[in-house]
């Protein structure tokens, strides 16, 4: 089932170009990931340091084997040292039938 990861972050002022730099590096490899599909980068408006990037995976289990990796940990390692404050990861599958207790 298809997986939409949302991730929340905010960065500190003045690194933009190092920050977008390195953003778009873990994109790129990313891509090289069995079961990546797509990805795509936000910014709030009248708040540019508040980012989010939601990524679409074929399933949760391949977005989870790229969350895990060595190769992803060494980029957020390093994106963490211009964030405000922790990254926070929403999971969502897409079209998942509601399962509500009556």
């Amino acid at each position: 089932m298809i997986a939409k990861i949302i991730i929340k972050r905010r960065f500190k002022a003045g690194k933009s170009r190092q920050i977008l730099a390195l953003l778009n590096e873990l994109r790129s490899r990313a891509m090289h990931q069995a079961g990546y599909i797509s990805g795509e980068t936000l910014s709030k408006k009248g708040f540019p340091n508040n980012m989010i990037v939601i990524g679409t995976w074929q399933s949760l289990e391949t977005w989870q084997r790229w969350r895990d990796s060595e190769e992803r940990k060494k980029y957020e390692n390093m994106l963490d040292l211009l964030q405000e404050r922790p990254t926070e990861y929403e999971e969502y599958l897409l079209g998942t039938p509601l399962s509500l207790d009556e």
